[in-house]
């Protein structure tokens, strides 16, 4: 590499691959729903671009097919982001670091990139603000060639949607067991699969969202962040 500031991009762009074979599949699947649904292209792209946000944005094909109105779709769609309210917290203090390029980062904090940030180990020498916005900047970038080209085959060509909705869990599974076979602390896992069980118990599976967020929010506050304060310590030392 000719020189540092050319290594922060490259270095993103690697560790950003797991992410890119993901969202490139979860995208085309997003756009090719879109136009079955019977949207233009230009908004499957515009949504890819101004709201990134893979639940979300699947969610909004059903209401818009619906026909629901703009109220009902902001409430849901808060609904379903209210999570990045709690994973967030442990990145408050790192963005902190980084005013010129935190909007864009709490901006682009999708499930998938938090992952990669929590687990990342940036090599000496590079400057880890410019790591996280272009790791940031790759994942959004996939996002939206996943769904460009699906949008584009989906109007061109027959093709069933019926099913690929599933593709952002199988996702977000993946990059789950991987984070849970790297990390030495498992609490937060407990925490979260705990919080999972008694909200499907007390509330009901079709209820359970909200109620587990909860749960796992008021167990975090008691709870040791250890792996963010190592990966902090790490990079810093």
């Amino acid at each position: 590499m000719s020189s540092t500031s050319s290594s922060e991009p490259l270095f993103a762009l690697r560790t950003s691959i797991p992410v890119f074979l993901g969202y490139l599949a979860i995208g085309i699947a997003f756009g090719l729903m879109m136009a079955g649904a019977g949207f233009a292209p230009w908004l499957a792209i515009l949504m890819s671009l101004v709201i990134f946000a893979g639940a979300a944005q699947y969610l909004a094909v059903t209401l818009l097919s619906a026909g629901t109105g703009f109220g009902s779709i902001a409430l849901l769609t808060f609904l379903v982001n209210a999570r990045h309210m709690a994973y967030g917290i442990s990145l408050i203090q790192r963005f902190a670091q980084w005013p010129k390029y935190r909007p864009y980062l709490i901006f682009a904090l999708t499930d998938e990139t938090y992952a990669l940030m929590t687990s990342l180990r940036t090599p000496p020498g590079l400057d880890k603000g410019k790591v996280h916005l272009w790791m940031a900047l790759f994942d959004q970038t996939w996002w939206v060639l996943g769904t460009t080209l699906g949008v584009l085959a989906g109007t061109w060509l027959p093709i069933p949607t019926k099913g690929l909705e599933f593709s952002l869990v199988a996702l977000f599974g993946a990059l789950v067991t991987d984070r849970w076979l790297e990390s030495k602390e498992k609490d937060s896992f407990w925490v979260g699969i705990g919080s999972v069980v008694v909200a499907a118990f007390v509330f009901g599976v079709s209820n359970l969202l909200l109620p587990a967020i909860g749960l796992g929010i008021m167990a975090l506050l008691f709870l040791p962040i250890k792996e963010d304060l190592d990966n902090t310590e790490h990079e810093h030392g």
